[in-house]
């Protein structure tokens, strides 16, 4: 192999499975001599690459973790299998896939090549991911897509679409991607309104860059999961709950989809305390764990489940 580029790249791929590789074997799947191989591996630790190298016959060559992350060498299967894990994991809005995990989805479809783009979009539409959650679902596409504009610090003109179905043509800064209770929400410094705004993902439409760069501006707080959290409950009237429930935690919390609020009282028993949430949502978590429970707080949700009840009677007749 006389490229030398080509040649590094083919190293690079070898020693990225995992095992000890002779410098003889490298030899001769490179078509080089052992003396250009250890040249070779010499570049690769220039660039970053922790390579370690063992002496003896049982010897060779590995790639190690080292204190910083260099590039990977994905083959075409590995690159798919990530992007559509990581598709997957971002329309669920699972917790921990955050704006970072999203930014990398940005970067890993921004440069594959469009053979392979194809495979991760067909086999995207053809993946049906279970969800215990009836939380509203984001394409992914519109996920990396703000990402990608985040990254550039580019203006974006959209059209947002509010709870009561009226739409208002917005021009923002978009500053950070949050996913929080299985939703996804985009902090933003409005240009009209001279402020900052939350808006959920799920309700942007007709997304227009601008192509307009500029710097970013300071977060209105230290901590926006925590200020994005509080804008989206200042829109309406929220309550925290707590509450009896007459099964197993390891059920509820399958039910659930986490343990979180959740406390063992004995086996079959187990002591349910929410975050702040409407009544709505509150009342729908807990009827569709199809048990028995006694809630406590707050009185707003005993009666919104009476009212539910009353109603429920009348439809059965």
């Amino acid at each position: 192999m006389s490229d030398p580029s080509e040649r590094l790249l083919h190293l690079l791929s070898l020693l990225q499975t995992p095992r000890d590789w002779p410098g003889s074997e490298l030899a001769r799947r490179l078509s080089v001599t052992t003396r250009t191989v250890r040249r070779d591996i010499d570049r690769l630790r220039g660039l970053g690459y922790p390579v370690e190298g063992a002496m003896g016959p049982e010897g060779g060559y590995r790639l190690v973790a080292g204190t910083a992350m260099p590039p990977l060498l994905l083959d075409d299967d590995e690159a798919v299998a990530i992007a559509i894990g990581l598709r997957i994991a971002a329309g669920q809005a699972i917790a921990g896939i955050d704006e970072v995990s999203v930014r990398a989805l940005a970067k890993l479809e921004q440069v594959l090549p469009k053979r392979l783009r194809r495979r991760v979009t067909t086999l995207g539409a053809a993946t049906v991911p279970f969800s215990l959650r009836n939380d509203p679902t984001v394409d992914p596409e519109l996920l990396t897509q703000l990402a990608a504009l985040i990254e550039n610090s580019e203006r974006l003109r959209f059209e947002h679409v509010a709870a009561d179905g009226s739409h208002t043509d917005r021009n923002v800064e978009p500053r950070s991607l949050i996913s929080q209770n299985g939703q996804w929400y985009l902090l933003a410094y409005d240009l009209d309104r001279a402020d900052w705004r939350t808006f959920r993902v799920d309700r942007l439409r007709d997304l227009r860059p601008t192509g307009h760069r500029v710097r970013p501006r300071p977060l209105p707080a230290k901590d926006v999961a925590e200020h994005v959290r509080q804008q989206a409950y200042s829109r309406a009237p929220v309550f925290s709950a707590a509450v009896t429930l007459h099964a197993p935690i390891a059920q509820v919390a399958r039910r659930f989809g986490t343990a979180e609020g959740l406390t063992e009282l004995d086996a079959i028993t187990c002591r349910y305390v929410s975050h702040e949430d409407t009544v709505e949502y509150l009342a729908f978590r807990l009827i569709r764990l199809d048990c028995e429970f006694e809630v406590h707080e707050p009185p707003e949700l005993v009666a919104y489940l009476r009212t539910i009840s009353a109603r429920t009677q009348r439809a059965a007749g």
